[in-house]
């Protein structure tokens, strides 16, 4: 199921990065595009919704 969040925080390539880490360890199979320009993530994955936006925002993003 394909969920978005905004996300406030992503200054860079690196945070990209940790964000798509963070959901890919809770879902391997999850597929993650992220505008940060736009505060924006876009989430394809068969996870709870909650549990997705605990996972980015453990590694210090604001999550909407």
């Amino acid at each position: 199921m394909k969920q978005s969040f905004e996300v406030k925080g992503m200054t860079c390539g690196h945070c990209e990065q940790a964000v798509r880490q963070a959901v890919q360890q809770l879902d391997a199979q999850a597929q993650v595009q992220i505008d940060r320009l736009k505060n924006w993530v876009e989430i394809d994955s068969s996870q709870p919704r909650e549990a997705l936006a605990h996972a980015m925002a453990e590694e210090g993003y604001a999550v909407a």
